[in-house]
């Protein structure tokens, strides 16, 4: 029987997913970050701690935070932070709590792909290919965007602006980028998750390939 990451606990599976992230180019160095709801504690969540290479997480390597301000409740070991990103992390278990994973990586085709929709553009039209079913669209030819963010340098603001804009309307995909930095999806179990960005990315590549 194959195992699902739904199988394993929090930190050791999305260590593994890091491993996974990282051999395929998309986490490089210690680019990415990724967090999942504590079991025990819906109203907390695991993320990466802060400069980690992700080729080489262990469960370790993770601390818990409140899913309500900014505390950090457990520290995998001494001397971690959080990740500069866990704002953006907090505002997708904000509005979304039926949301159990969120994961973000970086990867050349997403950026390449964004990037020729212009540096200001606030969405990506993604293509209708038969994948895009992985994302919860079952429409014949759909007409579907990824929401796209500036790239600030104050995090925060990011997660301020995305955080006003899903409450005024929810995404059409469980998924958004920020210009020229890289995705950020999200899902209901860790699976559901992995396997979304799994989705994204090869629209990405679609995207960055067509001519």
């Amino acid at each position: 029987m194959s195992r699902s990451f739904d199988d394993l606990e929090p930190c050791q599976a999305l260590a593994e997913m890091a491993r996974d992230f990282h051999g395929r180019g998309w986490m490089a160095g210690t680019a990415g970050n990724l967090s999942a709801r504590d079991r025990a504690d819906p109203n907390s969540f695991w993320i990466t701690a802060s400069g980690q290479a992700k080729g080489r997480l262990d469960s370790g390597d993770f601390l818990r935070m409140a899913v309500a301000g900014d505390q950090v409740l457990e520290l995998g070991r001494p001397g971690i932070k959080p990740s500069a990103e866990t704002s953006i992390h907090r505002a997708i278990y904000r509005l979304f709590p039926a949301v159990r994973a969120c994961l973000h990586v970086h990867t050349v085709d997403a950026s390449l792909a964004a990037s020729r929709n212009g540096a200001h553009a606030t969405d990506l039209p993604l293509p209708p290919l038969e994948m895009i079913k992985g994302l919860g669209i079952w429409e014949e030819n759909p007409r579907v965007t990824l929401p796209l963010f500036t790239n600030w340098l104050d995090v925060p603001a990011i997660a301020a602006e995305i955080e006003a804009r899903f409450r005024a309307a929810p995404p059409p995909v469980p998924a958004l980028m920020i210009h020229h930095h890289g995705v950020t999806v999200w899902g209901e179990s860790l699976q559901e998750a992995y396997n979304r960005v799994e989705i994204v990315e090869f629209l990405m590549s679609y995207l960055a390939r067509r001519v």
